[in-house]
């Protein structure tokens, strides 16, 4: 793992994952409850992905230029993210409308017959 973010694995799975992938998931619950579109999820993943990157640099002397450190870091926190805007969105789309939709999973709901 060190030879793809260029740090070691606890300092991916607590810095990447955990920190900054809070922080991915909130911003995902943030964005759905406002009932902004996925797109806009992404940019704030970019900058989220300089920050986790700086972070790894400033704390645990990883490489700041890692262009493959920087793209893993943020697929990682794109995909919370997503996951997080969809299960958000599902919620809301129930309890907003419930005569009309009930809950068909995690990510997805389905209109009432």
């Amino acid at each position: 793992m060190e030879s793809i973010t260029g740090v070691s694995l606890n300092v991916f799975i607590g810095l990447t994952v955990c920190i900054a992938g809070y922080c991915a998931y909130m911003t995902g619950q943030a964005i759905a409850s406002t009932w902004r579109p996925i797109g806009q999820l992404f940019p704030y993943m970019i900058m989220l992905g300089f920050v986790d990157r700086f972070l790894s640099f400033a704390l645990f002397d990883g490489p700041l230029l890692s262009i493959q450190g920087y793209i893993v870091d943020t697929l990682v926190l794109v995909v919370i993210a997503v996951l997080s805007y969809l299960a958000t969105r599902a919620s809301k789309m129930v309890a907003q409308y419930p005569w009309q939709y009930e809950r068909a999973g995690l990510f997805s709901w389905k209109e009432i017959k």
